[in-house]
C-alpha cells in the first residue's frame, strides 16, 4: 500500500460516531475531539432519531456533520459503512458515543500506527469508568493490556481469535484499503469491526493495538445482559465461518475466567469468585446458544438477543 506519510504529508482524518439518544458522555467526547493534538477534518455523526438530537452541538462544533436516520434503518455495519462513504479523510477514526478520550493524543496515537504500510486497522485501549465493577475492571485490563503490539496472520497460532480483535469503540482504518476490501459488512447484528479485521488479517495485512490511544469505556452488564450480548456475538461468528472457522473463542474465555479467579484470590476477595462463575456461566450459555441460533424458533431468538430490531428486518 502507498505511504500515507510520504513527503512529510499528514493524512487527513475523518471521525465517525453513530449516536442514539446521545447525552453527557457524547458531549464530553465532542469536546475531547476538538482538543486533540492531531487535526480532525470532519466529525460525521450518524444520529438515530432526530428528536433526540441537540442542535446546540452543531453550533459549537463547526466541523460537525450530522445525518439523521430512523431506528428501523440502524445497523451496526451498514450505518458505519454509510458514514464512511460520506467521509473525505485518508483515515477514518471511529468512536462509540460513550467512549471518552483520556487525553488529547488519542487520534495522534492511532494515526501513527499507519506509518507501517502493512497496517490496515488500529484500535485503542479501553480503561474502566470510575463506577466500573471489580470483575469488569480486570476484564478490561486482560483485553486491553498496557503494551502495544501488531497482529497478523503469523500470530493465529499464538493469539487465536484475539488476532482478529478490533473494537469500534475506538478504532481507525485506512480508507483506501477499506474500499478495496469492501468495508464493513452491511447487515450484521454485531462485531462488524472484528469481521473486517479478520478479513484484512487473512489477506496478509496487520491490525495494530495502540495501548497509548486510551479512552474511558466500560459497562456493568447484569447476567441476562451478558447472556444476550454473548448470544449476539456468537450469531455474528456463526454467520461468518469464512473468518471464524479457523479459530475458537472458548479457549480465550476459559483463560480469562482462570486469570480473574486468581486475581480475586490474590487481592483477598475470594467470595467474588462465585459471582465470576455465575457471570461466566451466563456468558458461556449465551455464546453456545447463539452458535446454534439457526435451529431455534424466532420467539426464542427474540428472547435471547440484545438487538431484537435486527431480527425484524
Amino acid at each position: 500500500m502507498r505511504d500515507l506519510f510520504e513527503n512529510g504529508k499528514k493524512p487527513e482524518v475523518s471521525v465517525i460516531i453513530p449516536a442514539y439518544r446521545p447525552g453527557i458522555k457524547f458531549e464530553r467526547l465532542l469536546k475531547k475531539i476538538q482538543k486533540q493534538s492531531y487535526p480532525v477534518k470532519e466529525i460525521i455523526v450518524m444520529n438515530t432519531e432526530k428528536k433526540y438530537w441537540n442542535m446546540d452541538w452543531e453550533f459549537v462544533n463547526p466541523n460537525l456533520k450530522v445525518y439523521h436516520i430512523k431506528k428501523s434503518e440502524f445497523d451496526h455495519g451498514k450505518t458505519r459503512a454509510e458514514a464512511v462513504k460520506l467521509s473525505t479523510g485518508d483515515i477514518m477514526v471511529l468512536f462509540t458515543q460513550d467512549a471518552v478520550p483520556v487525553d488529547e493524543f488519542v487520534i495522534e496515537n492511532l494515526v501513527k500506527a499507519f506509518r507501517n504500510t502493512k497496517v490496515g486497522a488500529a484500535y485503542g485501549r479501553q480503561l474502566p469508568n470510575p463506577e466500573c465493577a471489580l470483575i469488569e475492571r480486570y476484564t478490561r485490563a486482560f483485553n486491553y493490556p498496557d503494551k502495544s503490539r501488531l497482529k497478523g496472520k503469523a500470530d493465529l497460532d499464538e493469539l487465536g481469535i484475539k488476532t482478529f480483535f478490533c473494537s469500534n469503540v475506538c478504532a481507525a482504518y485506512r480508507k483506501d484499503l477499506y474500499m478495496e476490501m469492501g468495508g464493513f459488512i452491511t447487515h450484521t447484528i454485531f462485531n462488524e469491526d472484528m469481521i473486517y479485521a479478520g478479513k484484512i488479517v487473512l489477506k496478509g495485512y496487520l491490525v495494530a493495538y495502540q495501548a497509548d490511544a486510551r479512552v474511558f469505556h466500560s459497562h456493568n452488564y447484569g447476567n441476562v445482559e451478558q447472556f444476550k450480548r454473548n448470544f449476539d456475538l456468537a450469531v455474528s461468528q456463526a454467520d461468518h465461518p469464512e473468518i471464524f472457522k479457523t479459530v475458537k473463542s472458548e479457549k480465550e474465555g476459559i483463560c480469562l475466567v482462570k486469570n480473574t479467579a486468581r486475581y480475586l484470590c490474590k487481592i483477598h476477595k475470594p467470595w467474588l469468585v462465585v459471582d465470576l462463575v455465575i457471570k461466566s456461566g451466563f456468558k458461556f450459555l449465551g455464546y453456545r446458544t447463539g452458535k446454534i441460533y439457526k435451529r431455534l424458533p424466532k420467539k426464542v431468538i427474540l428472547a435471547c438477543t440484545m438487538n431484537p430490531s435486527y431480527w425484524r428486518k
